[in-house]
């Protein structure tokens, strides 16, 4: 087991300004190319513009040493290091409201979090869209309260419990309950102070650290993928790209595609930190040299075993709302879809299961396209049915969510406006980028999962037939007179340009209980036949007779009385008719298709 090394990613989150860099630099031993806001455009606006990457190492825990890795895939811990070692990963996100797209990409390559806050400040609006981030792509979290320094001395216990209890309510209704919090000064006196000042709290952050992390399970086998977020070239030796491995693994020699170039490269070196080494697996940081192509090309994207990822123009999607997302999400609307590093804007249709099957458990790893799903004109969630309910909205605009009902899992076609490369299963987040970045709001609208790519161009006309998604329609009408006691002439359930030969042979429901086939048209009135197979009962011919005595009366003789405002006696003995089907979104030909 001596000299191997467990490698684990922690995302340092947080507002913009809450120290995030200063204590990603008070933890690290060792940075990467990319670390600690070495762009130029980041020193000269003293902000993080881009993920940064450094690391340090801890002797590994006895608890943890099951879990190291069998050794030909375990990288080498080097010479000064006899023992296996913890290696913490830092992932510096940065905190600014419009390079939200980079910090849920860097979230998503994350095994636990470390929440930033400012002690003076508390939850700001970046904090709380890190903390959401966090909830959709994290398991873990460490609160750290930074810049105690900046307390006055005599307050300052007092001042961090009292942050502490706000963070412990702030948490309370999160996946986040419970975790620890933790008070540090990782630069005192600010950035502008000289570095002859000891940063406070970093070894007891260290120490819990240690404690709180497990290591995720890291499976060598599958094809290789890895999340490229740094690109650049070393002159006589190649194309560096750094990133994170999300499966697989990789070793010298390898062949690689790069998706987005349609390349293939060969591997030709392979450093950890600065560190040589000859395979690496999931989960682990890397650079790896290829031979050379424009570092332009790539700022960040997927490369692969070859062949083994696939460019998608639409995906079939799992749906969950972000219940701090205030707006309803509605179909037919378009929102900043992020798979990866990659965010497109994307267009969505949203269905569920049929009514009947609303408590069936979720799946979250294939899409069943031989299921039938029901068209909803909008997300439903807990809040949307009862507004509804309260309201006594019909259920048109809220779906069928009948009797305050709301479905288990839901799930969305996301059309892409250009095509993104990616794996099945990833992960998918749905945002409101173009909102004011100054409001006090939640932007972060949608999570899921991707379940299905829609890998052909023409896809509506090739794939989406196969989905079958319907509208539940509901059409009302009026029987007019009695023409035997097995036919009735019915109007008012089609306009007059309909044509009604497309609605023969469904059924119609009578008020009165008959059930009723239609039959022909009747006119160029858009009135209709409607056949009663069963005849109409003593009854219902009553209620006919009497409503069109009393139509033939109205007619004629009550003119007068019905203009000055009093109600046709008719209105009381209307029979009705109720026509209800499915129409499939997709079907071509637009069948009307009705239950047997």
């Amino acid at each position: 087991m001596a000299g191997r090394r467990v490698n684990v990613n922690v995302g340092v989150l947080g507002h913009i300004d809450s120290g995030k860099t200063a204590l990603a630099r008070a933890l690290s031993t060792t940075g990467s190319t990319a670390a600690f806001d070495k762009q130029p455009q980041s020193r000269e606006r003293g902000i993080t513009l881009d993920l940064g990457f450094s690391c340090f190492s801890v002797p590994l825990p006895a608890r943890l040493r099951s879990a190291v890795p069998a050794p030909h895939s375990a990288p080498e811990a080097g010479p000064d290091s006899g023992e296996p070692q913890l290696q913490f990963t830092l992932v510096d996100c940065p905190g600014h409201a419009s390079l939200i797209r980079t910090i849920i990409g860097g979230a998503q390559i994350i095994d636990l979090m470390m929440l930033v806050i400012d002690v003076t400040k508390g939850m700001q609006t970046q904090s709380a869209e890190c903390l959401v981030i966090g909830q959709i792509a994290c398991q873990k979290l460490i609160v750290v309260l930074n810049k105690v320094d900046l307390l006055a001395e005599g307050k300052r216990q007092a001042a961090i419990d009292k942050m502490v209890k706000k963070m412990q309510k702030t948490l309370e209704n999160t996946k986040f309950q419970g975790a620890p919090i933790i008070a540090v000064a990782a630069k005192p006196g600010g950035p502008e102070a000289p570095d002859t000042e000891a940063p406070q709290g970093i070894s007891e952050l260290i120490e819990l650290l240690t404690s709180q992390i497990s290591i995720p399970t890291r499976d060598p086998s599958g094809p290789f993928l890895m999340s490229v977020d740094h690109c650049f070239s070393i002159k006589g030796q190649g194309t560096v790209m750094t990133g994170t491995i999300l499966s697989g693994s990789i070793s010298l020699g390898d062949s690689v595609e790069i998706p987005a170039l349609k390349v293939v490269k060969k591997v030709k070196s392979i450093q950890m930190f600065h560190m040589p080494v000859t395979s690496a697996m999931q989960g682990d940081r890397i650079g790896i040299c290829v031979t050379q192509f424009d570092p332009k090309q790539l700022e960040r994207g997927l490369v692969c075993t070859p062949e083994s990822l696939h460019t998608v123009h639409a995906a079939l999607i799992s749906v969950e709302k972000i219940p701090y997302f205030r707006a309803p999400l509605q179909t037919k609307a378009k929102f900043h879809i992020t798979v990866g590093h990659e965010t497109v804007m994307g267009r969505l249709m949203f269905f569920s299961p049929a009514p009947d099957n609303f408590d069936h458990e979720p799946v979250l790893d294939t899409f069943d396209f031989s299921k039938e799903y029901l068209f909803q004109e909008q997300y439903l969630c807990k809040d949307l049915v009862a507004a509804a309910a309260n309201s006594g909205q019909a259920n048109e605009k809220v779906g069928q969510a009948a009797e305050g009902q709301y479905p288990r899992q839901q799930w969305a076609l996301v059309e892409f406006e250009k095509p993104v490369t990616c794996p099945r299963l990833c992960l998918v987040i749905g945002s409101r980028l173009d909102s004011d970045i100054h409001a006090n709001m939640c932007r972060l609208a949608f999570h899921g999962i991707l379940l299905h790519g829609l890998e052909d161009k023409n896809y509506p006309d090739s794939l989406l037939p196969r989905l079958r998604v319907y509208k539940l329609k509901h059409k009302h009408g009026l029987v007019e007179r009695v023409i035997d006691n097995y036919s009735v002439i019915g109007r008012s359930l089609f306009k007059k340009e309909t044509n009604i030969q497309l609605f023969v042979g469904l059924k119609v429901q009578l008020s009165t209980g008959e059930l009723g086939v239609i039959d022909s048209s009747f006119g160029q009135s858009g009135k209709f036949k409607i056949h009663i197979p069963g005849g109409l009962s003593l009854e219902s011919k009553k209620i006919l007779t009497l409503s069109l005595k009393k139509r033939c009366r109205a007619s004629g003789g009550e003119v007068a009385k019905q203009e000055e405002g009093m109600e046709r006696p008719e209105t009381t003995q209307h029979v009705t008719l109720s026509l209800s089907f499915k129409r499939y979104i997709f079907d071509t030909h637009k069948r009307m298709v009705q239950s047997p």
